[in-house]
């Protein structure tokens, strides 16, 4: 069995926002050499999530929205986990509810996904660096 690993490193200008990556895990399936396996996508960030869904931005302003309302910024002071002298408790729980990880199929060398299917990394308190893991495995 083969095993591949690759990391993309994300630094989002905003605090929150929505990256397509799916080209970029196809390249690390291409890159791997991998036919028939699985690939796992991660966000290495407790403020940030890997997700999939359609690439069609009104869908992603409604996530924004509908996020916003279930779990908001503002006022910073509502968060218990924001007295350490932190401001992104909401981060937190966004990302909780948008998950962590995906695993797609790979088969015949491709991301095996659904019509409109695209891979997100969701970022929920961005202006820093931070890491998605790529680990595809298989023949």
């Amino acid at each position: 069995m083969k095993s591949h690993r690759k990391e993309l490193w994300m630094e989002l200008p905003t605090r929150r926002g929505f990256v397509n990556i799916t080209s970029d895990v196809e390249a690390a399936v291409r890159e791997s050499g991998v036919r028939e396996g699985l690939v796992l996508v991660n966000a290495m960030h407790i403020t940030a999530s890997v997700f999939i869904n359609d690439d069609e931005p009104g869908l992603h302003q409604d996530y924004e929205d509908w996020l916003e309302k279930l779990a908001p910024h503002e006022p910073v002071s509502r968060y218990r986990h924001n007295r350490t002298g932190e401001d992104n408790g909401d981060a937190h729980l966004k990302r909780q509810i948008m998950g962590r990880e995906v695993v797609v199929a790979v088969t015949g060398g491709r991301l095996d996904l659904g019509p409109w299917e695209q891979i997100f990394y969701g970022e929920f308190d961005g202006r820093r660096r931070k890491r998605v893991l790529i680990k595809i495995i298989g023949e």
